[in-house]
């Protein structure tokens, strides 16, 4: 267990730098766009006088440097600023819109996990058959198909025969079963995009293992074809499945913007557009530090996890 735990404790220090360096990228790439952030927020009638003013308010006349160390540390303390486009605190913006964001990715995530794991082991277990070619041709499909086409196909579709609502607007009295039926085309697009990535993975990965000796000895022994993939050649193509789904896990936070968009989701990828659109820089650094941080935390638990589903580092010689 010790190399175990020495596996998990570098992937933690590797994600800890990776984080610091993202905040990094975020805060030079925001310090990159063009135009005076001040000037585009007061508008063009501003005197210059009154954008100097506002520039010392929003603390720009100081180094880069000591505004990146004042921004990193006020994340650590929790202090996450004041928007500039609404002067609300931002931990108040995006409070209801992360919980909005999780809700939407875990209502994909119940449906897209289990049914893809399934078709893997089907299109596995029935290989070559025409269902194995059918899961194939709309796995692949669905992969090649943008997010925003497809999610306008759905909106198309059952959308427009009145199925559905076009608009995802969520409120604070709806009950579970509202929010359900409202999010359902969101959760939907997200089901439809992810599931073919996990499902090929799944198949693949097993189709590989069917080659192996103790596959060969299973069938040689007289053991039926579903017991061979789902008690010998499952358990061993975790490592890779466990990290395809924690990708997917980390595409459904991180990846919502176009969707949330298109069907106007109240969640954090909205007003990422949102604080994009008005110059709200305080907004966009802390939703695109939250992103990171996701994906970061799904990849370091897909590390850890694949290192725990192998037996050769569970228990090391």
């Amino acid at each position: 267990m010790n190399s175990l735990w020495l596996v998990i404790v570098k992937r933690l220090g590797l994600g800890i730098v990776t984080l610091i360096a993202v905040s990094i990228i975020i805060f030079v790439a925001i310090e990159m766009l063009p135009g005076d952030i001040a000037q585009i927020i007061l508008g063009q009638s501003a005197t210059p006088e009154t954008v100097a003013v506002f520039r010392q308010e929003l603390g720009l006349d100081r180094p880069a440097l000591t505004r990146y160390l004042d921004w990193a540390g006020g994340m650590l303390r929790g202090d996450f600023g004041t928007a500039l486009a609404s002067k609300r605190d931002v931990s108040e913006l995006i409070q209801s819109r992360i919980f909005n964001t999780l809700f939407l990715a875990a209502y994909a995530a119940l449906i897209s996990i289990p049914l893809a794991i399934s078709l893997g082991l089907l299109a596995a277990l029935y290989r070559g058959s025409v269902l194995d070619r059918a899961v194939n041709i709309i796995s692949l499909s669905s992969v090649s198909m943008p997010e925003f086409l497809l999610a306008y196909i759905l909106v198309f579709l059952l959308a427009q025969t009145g199925f559905f609502p076009t608009m995802s607007d969520l409120t604070p009295t709806m009950s579970f079963q509202e929010k359900l039926y409202v999010t359902f085309l969101p959760a939907l697009t997200l089901t439809l995009v992810i599931t073919a990535h996990m499902m090929r993975m799944t198949r693949a990965a097993i189709v590989n293992l069917l080659a192996s000796a103790y596959i060969e000895m299973a069938e040689l022994k007289g053991l039926s074809r579903t017991r061979i993939i789902l008690m010998h050649a499952f358990p061993n193509a975790l490592a890779p499945i466990i990290n395809v789904v924690a990708i997917n896990l980390a595409y459904l936070i991180t990846g919502v913007v176009v969707v949330e968009v298109v069907f106007v989701y109240p969640g954090l990828g909205q007003l990422l557009v949102d604080s994009v659109s008005k110059r709200d820089v305080v907004v966009v650094q802390v939703a695109s530090l939250i992103f990171a941080v996701a994906y970061i935390l799904f990849n370091l638990l897909a590390d850890i996890f694949s290192t725990l589903s192998n037996p050769r580092l569970r228990h090391p010689k």
